[in-house]
C-alpha cells in the first residue's frame, strides 16, 4: 500500500469507503429509535419492573432474562441491572453478591442475544455483507439471519444462568446491615406508561403483520415469500419506527418530552453515545476496502482453505477451532465489532470455500465473543455498547 497507485487509492477512496459502508447507516438508523426509547426511560423502567415485580421463586430467572434483553440499552444494562438484582436478593434475605454476580453474568454473556432485532444484528450483518459481496454468488447477511438462534439463546442463557446461581449457598453468610435498604419503587405513572407502550407495540406489530399478509402485499417477494423480500430489506426502518412508536406511547403518560424540540434533542444524545462507534466504523471501512484492493485477503483465504482441506480439518472441528480462536482474541481486542471487522475479511471467504454461509460464520463468532465478554467488559470504552458479543 506504499506505491504511488496505492496512495492515490487511499486518498481518493477514503471518504467513500466510510460513507458507503453499510453498517454505518444500519446501526445509526436503528439507534435513533432505540436511543429515544432509552432517553425517555422506557427501557430502564421495563428492566426494573421485570425484576422487582417477579415472584420470589422466579427472581433469578427474571434477573437473567432482563440481563439478556438489556443489551437494547447497550452499556446502560451493566449500570441498571446488577445493582437492582443485588437489592432484590437482599430484600428476600439472599446474599446480595449473588444477585450482583447473576446480574453481571447475564448482561455479559447475553450481550448478543435477544428476542428483538438489535443494533448488534445490524452492525455485524452489515460488516458480513460488505465482505460477502466480494465472495460472489450474491451472498448477503441480513439483520434477521441469526434471529432464530439468538432468540432461543435467551431461554438457554436464562436456564444456564439460574443453574450456575445455585452456588449461592457456598457464599459466606451476609453480615451487612439490611436496615434502610429499600428498592426504589416503580412509580404508578411509569407503570401506566409501560402498559401504554405494550399496547402500542401490539398495535404496531399487528399493523405490520397485516401489511405483510394482505393479498398482493408489496412487502413479499414475487413468489409470495419473505426470504428474500422487501420486508427483510426494510427491516431496520420498520424496527426504527417500532421503537419510536412505543417511546411516544410511554412518554404520553410520563411526559418527559415537553416540547417538539426535545425529540431531536434526545435522539442527538443517543447519537453522541455512538461517537466511538462512528470512529470505529471509519477505520473498519478502510481496512476492508484495503483488503479487497490489495487482494491479500484472497491469498490468505485460498491458502487457508487449502491448508484446512489438506489436513482434513473441516466440518464441526474447524468451526470449534474458529470459536476458540475468536474467544481468545476477544481477550486482547476489546471492541467486538472491531474484532469482527478484522476477522470477517479472512474467515467469511475462507469458510465460504468450505461451503459455510457467511451468516453461519458470523453466528460462530457471536458465540465466541460472548463467552469471554466478562473478562473484558469492564475495560471496553469505544463501542457505546455496540459490541460483537457484542
Amino acid at each position: 500500500m506504499l506505491s504511488g497507485e496505492d496512495l492515490v487509492f487511499i486518498l481518493t477512496s477514503m471518504l467513500t469507503n466510510f460513507t458507503e459502508f453499510k453498517p454505518l447507516g444500519l446501526v445509526l438508523g436503528m439507534m435513533l429509535g432505540i436511543g429515544l426509547a432509552q432517553k425517555v426511560g422506557l427501557i430502564q423502567t421495563f428492566m426494573k419492573k421485570t425484576i422487582i415485580n417477579a415472584p420470589p421463586k422466579l427472581v433469578t430467572y427474571a434477573v437473567i432474562f432482563t440481563d439478556v434483553l438489556g443489551n437494547l440499552a447497550s452499556d446502560a444494562a451493566f449500570i441498571i441491572v446488577p445493582p437492582i438484582a443485588a437489592m432484590v436478593f437482599l430484600t428476600l434475605g439472599r446474599h446480595p453478591i449473588a444477585g450482583l454476580a447473576a446480574g453481571f453474568a447475564g448482561v455479559g454473556a447475553g450481550f448478543t442475544a435477544n428476542v428483538l432485532i438489535t443494533g448488534t444484528d445490524a452492525l455485524l450483518s452489515g460488516i458480513s455483507t460488505e465482505v460477502a459481496k466480494n465472495v460472489g454468488g450474491g451472498l448477503t447477511v441480513t439483520p434477521v439471519d441469526n434471529w432464530f438462534f439468538m432468540s432461543f439463546s435467551v431461554i438457554m442463557l436464562m436456564v444456564v444462568g439460574v443453574l450456575i446461581t445455585v452456588v449461592e449457598p457456598k457464599l459466606c453468610k451476609y453480615e451487612g446491615s439490611t436496615s434502610n435498604k429499600k428498592l426504589e419503587e416503580i412509580k404508578t405513572i411509569e407503570s401506566r406508561g409501560l402498559r401504554n407502550a405494550g399496547l402500542a407495540a401490539l398495535i404496531y406489530l399487528g399493523l405490520v403483520a397485516l401489511a405483510i399478509f394482505l393479498p398482493g402485499s408489496q412487502l413479499r417477494n414475487e413468489e409470495g415469500g419473505l426470504i428474500p423480500s422487501p420486508f427483510l430489506d426494510g427491516i431496520i426502518p420498520i424496527i426504527l419506527f417500532f421503537f419510536i412508536a412505543i417511546a411516544f406511547a410511554y412518554d404520553v403518560t410520563v411526559g418527559k418530552i415537553k416540547k417538539t424540540g426535545d425529540v431531536p434533542g434526545y435522539m442527538g444524545e443517543a447519537m453522541k453515545d455512538m461517537s466511538g462507534f462512528i470512529i470505529l466504523i471509519f477505520a473498519a471501512a478502510q481496512f476492508i476496502a484495503y483488503f479487497e484492493w490489495t487482494n491479500i485477503g484472497v491469498w490468505i483465504v485460498v491458502s487457508g482453505a487449502e491448508f484446512l482441506q489438506n489436513i482434513n480439518l473441516t466440518g464441526l472441528p474447524v468451526i470449534i477451532g474458529f470459536i476458540f480462536l475468536a474467544a481468545i482474541l476477544n481477550l486482547f481486542i476489546f471492541s467486538g465489532s472491531a474484532q469482527w471487522a478484522l476477522m470477517a475479511p479472512v474467515f467469511i471467504p475462507m469458510f465460504a470455500l468450505l461451503d459455510y454461509n457467511p451468516a453461519f460464520t458470523q453466528l460462530a463468532f457471536r458465540i465466541a465473543d460472548s463467552s469471554t465478554n466478562h473478562a473484558i467488559e469492564p475495560i471496553r470504552t469505544d463501542d457505546s455498547g455496540v459490541h460483537g458479543g457484542l
